[in-house]
């Protein structure tokens, strides 16, 4: 079959690896330069199969009340006017607080680790298969607690971890130092931790584009610097799509100018986006962006620097160490498309990573902002979170039109398996885990309530 991903970030790209291994002539539209140059180009850089619960529990609201007031909050819901795109966000919440219950959540967090599981081993599977090198580093994911009433929780959650076949342990202060003696500095505040030794890390951005590469040398057609003008229709069909080259194209040009793609199938993975481009032809998905922030430092004492992936409770980020550099990435602010970096709340976020790093990891990095001559790189990227944090991966009622999008947080840790099962799926396979597919009939799969 032909099929056109729209979408060249992780998702996408690894969407049309999996299609070409099934025989499928492939082409990738995406609005940027290259591959990943959107919300996969500087994440948490975790693959956190055991740290994946959903951000719907039963004390996100008040929390997130809580935080409304603080510029650097973890989570922080910025209420928009509940008009046009801003009825989406209050939509969104609605479901969100639905979702904010001990059942929801206990459902959510085994489907999100099924994926996570088939999706871990479709990355092993790829990487030995390509050989693509991305910093990855196989050292599992700790996360330390500075909070005694937190840590005291800890355990909970990782024996619902273990529930679901996922080996998270509990680990004292002097056996979380053992696991990453990087953290020995800071040791008179953390409590305890918890560690997960299958867990990993790399950088995705280096993977996708290194995939992205080997797609190409595979046949696929990748229409970068072209737009996604619409979805064309006939009856209940997807009959092409209209897109634009961005290199060409001056404002003032008619619709003579577009280029129409034809395709037996269409997969929409374009992250944040999917879901105002799919209410244009009767598709209503609730995900909606949460904007994150990343800051990337370079090491200046690299034998100091964390080999273990980490997670801090207390500001709720992420620490991960590619080559010579340090990634740390958290926040997750839902308010609107906006991807500025230059307003006081971005500043504020921004500075909020540096800070901490500085005092968890002293002098270890170049933590300096511009302004004092340091040259961090600070970045803010849209995750597209549906009110379960489970994706949306299947057919849509409209015909030849399906979606692979919705991961939040987890694009990373759910790509390489939401490629391969939305590819399976088209193909007509029946992929190897208990999730419900969107738009497919699964026998015996738990299938997720179609409002979520």
């Amino acid at each position: 079959m032909k099929v056109v991903v729209l979408g060249a970030g992780i998702i996408g790209v690894s969407t049309a690896w999996h299609l070409l291994e099934r025989g499928h002539e492939v082409t990738v539209v995406d609005r940027q330069p290259g591959a990943a140059l959107e919300t996969s180009f500087a994440n948490a850089a975790q693959i956190s199969v055991s740290y994946c619960e959903p951000w719907a529990n039963r004390d996100a609201p008040l929390k997130a009340l809580k935080w409304m007031f603080r510029d650097d909050a973890p989570l922080l819901f910025r209420p928009q006017l509940p008009f046009g795109e801003g009825w989406q966000q209050w939509r969104w919440g609605l479901q969100f607080l639905g979702q904010c219950n001990d059942a929801a959540f206990e459902r959510n967090v085994q489907q999100l680790v099924a994926l996570g599981g088939y999706s871990h081993t479709a990355l092993k599977e790829l990487v030995g298969t390509t050989g693509i090198e991305y910093n990855r580093l196989e050292r599992g994911i700790a996360h330390y607690y500075t909070d005694q009433k937190s840590f005291d929780t800890a355990g909970d959650a990782a024996a619902l971890m273990r529930k679901y076949g996922v080996a998270r342990r509990v680990v004292s202060t002097s056996e979380l130092l053992a696991i990453e003696p990087a953290f020995n500095s800071f040791a008179h505040h953390i409590v305890g931790g918890t560690y997960t030794a299958s867990d990993e890390s790399g950088d995705a951005r280096v993977f996708t584009q290194a995939l992205a590469g080997r797609c190409a040398d595979r046949g696929a057609r990748f229409l970068y610097d072209h737009d996604i003008v619409r979805l064309e229709k006939s009856g209940n069909a997807i009959n092409s799509i209209a897109i634009r080259d961005r290199k060409t194209w001056t404002t003032g040009q008619k619709d003579t100018q577009l280029k129409y793609l034809k395709a037996d199938r269409v997969v929409a993975a374009c992250g944040s986006y999917t879901a105002p481009l799919l209410r244009t032809v009767g598709v209503d998905l609730p995900i909606y962006p949460g904007k994150g922030y990343s800051a990337t430092f370079q090491l200046l004492k690299p034998e100091l620097a964390p080999f273990v992936s980490t997670i801090d409770d207390e500001v709720k980020c992420a620490i991960s160490r590619l080559g010579n550099e340090l990634r740390v990435a958290g926040t997750i602010e839902v308010g609107s498309y906006d991807l500025s970096l230059d307003t006081p709340l971005a500043r504020a976020r921004c500075k909020m990573l540096a800070d901490r790093i500085e005092e968890v990891l002293p002098g270890v990095c170049d933590t300096r902002l511009e302004a004092q001559g340091g040259n961090p790189q600070f970045w803010t990227g849209l995750r597209p979170a549906t009110p379960t944090n489970i994706p949306y991966i299947g057919k849509t009622k409209v015909d030849r039109l399906w979606v692979n999008a919705g991961h939040g947080t987890l694009g990373w840790t759910h790509g390489a398996g939401s490629g391969k099962a939305i590819a399976e799926l088209i193909s007509g396979e029946i992929p190897g885990m208990d999730v419900g597919f969107y738009g497919c009939d699964r026998p015996n799969a738990r299938l997720r309530p179609q409002s979520a």
